[in-house]
């Protein structure tokens, strides 16, 4: 139940968020949407009017009373009752057509970076330099990148509130999508089409960072991981190799290479675990190690009932992983 409103909680900030532009193409949909409720909140108060009048001026119809003298045939009031709301679609389409001009240029012929939603994290992979993160994309800051959507199983949905619209991901059929931030700082984004038991905790951090820290960071993300030359850690990377967590991960520099579970060359730097369940910290590493559907209830990664010393080597060789 505390998880459940939890995650309601987080629902509704996200929602909330959606008042908070930072990027044009999040802020042309902003103040279309501005536009409309105020076209419609105008149509309400007209509406609501002339009924608040009929009833006021036109008392309840009690019997032997005349009827009321019928309108029928004014062409005056025909004519002036299509042509407002005539002229109000046509303005709301052209600033709708305007908005999607803004918000949704075509793409390039090869996208920035591919994003592929799996039940339940986010992959994505920049095609320039090759690097492949988890759950927490770094973009530069006042720069357009164009994102593929793609989808590992079923349906998702890519959606960062304060930096554009949402998108589905389909499998097989690659959808996209433009991201820019105009603002340093972290976006929270999720996935918002249901997708299975654990849809509410598949949430995506966008990191938004200056150019020359972006740089730095996507140099960092192809570095191979750094070998343990003794100790916990070094344990804990002969476990992971010996183990069946080379059948779904891949780490830079080991005999790792799987893609069927996140990449966890650079864990240690990433601020969640789980697609943002739990912050990511050497407390919550171990209980996750020790019962990955304790913490996250369906995850694909199954109970290996380690030992605690077998948790401990493998959390201590993960930290690592800067």
């Amino acid at each position: 139940m505390h998880m459940q409103l939890w995650s309601a909680t987080l629902l509704i900030a996200d929602v909330v968020k959606v008042f908070n532009p930072q990027s044009p193409q999040a802020r042309a949909i902003f103040d279309l949407a501005i536009v409309a409720i105020v076209v419609m909140g105008i149509i309400f108060a007209v509406v609501v009017g002339i009924v608040a009048y009929a009833l006021l001026r036109f008392p309840r119809w009690r019997e032997g009373e005349r009827d009321p003298e019928q309108g029928a045939g004014n062409k005056k009031i025909e004519i002036v009752w299509t042509a407002i709301p005539l002229l109000i679609v046509t303005v709301l389409f052209v600033l709708s057509a305007r908005t999607m001009g803004i918000s949704d240029p075509p793409p390039p012929p090869n996208p920035d970076i591919v994003v592929t939603g799996h039940q339940w994290w986010w992959e994505a992979r920049y095609l320039k330099s090759g690097a492949t993160v988890a759950n927490e994309i770094h973009i530069p800051v006042g720069k357009a990148l164009a994102l593929r959507l793609d989808a590992a199983d079923v349906l998702h949905e890519f959606w960062v509130p304060e930096l554009g619209r949402k998108m589905t991901t389909v499998p097989g059929h690659p959808n996209h999508i433009w991201i820019q931030a105009d603002k340093p700082g972290t976006y929270l984004g999720f996935c918002s089409e249901f997708c299975g038991t654990q849809h509410a905790w598949m949430h995506v951090l966008v990191v938004a960072e200056p150019q020359e820290e972006f740089q730095k960071w996507e140099q960092a993300q192809l570095v191979a991981a750094a070998s343990p030359t003794g100790g916990n850690a070094q344990k804990g990377l002969a476990l992971f190799q010996q183990m069946s967590c080379v059948n779904c991960h891949a780490i830079k520099g080991t005999s790792a290479t799987a893609q069927v579970g996140p990449d966890l060359t650079h864990f240690a730097s990433r601020k969640k675990i789980g697609a943002g369940i739990v912050d990511n910290t050497p407390s919550n590493l171990r209980r996750w190690l020790r019962d990955p559907q304790e913490v996250k209830v369906g995850v694909k990664m199954p109970n290996f009932k380690f030992t605690d010393e077998q948790v401990s080597d493998l959390a201590d060789y993960m930290e690592t992983l800067k």
